[in-house]
């Protein structure tokens, strides 16, 4: 997995306006991935489905634990 790459990629969206126009412009995730790996980055639809993935169980959790308080 490329976890690293998508990092760098998050990272440089952040700071780097061409960067983020380019990827802004993206519709799905395949065109995504597609206009990631013409920038430079090694990512795969596998790492945006495992970051979504991640990301909806923090979100989970942060909901569960407003639940509990």
């Amino acid at each position: 997995m490329s976890w690293h790459e998508l990092e760098r990629l998050v990272s440089d969206v952040e700071t780097d306006g061409v960067i983020r126009r380019a990827m802004k412009c993206c519709r799905s995730r395949h065109e995504f991935v597609l206009a990631a790996r013409r920038l430079g980055y090694r990512i795969t639809r596998i790492d945006l489905q495992l970051a979504l993935e991640e990301e909806q169980l923090e979100q989970r959790k942060g909901d569960e634990q407003f639940l509990v308080l």
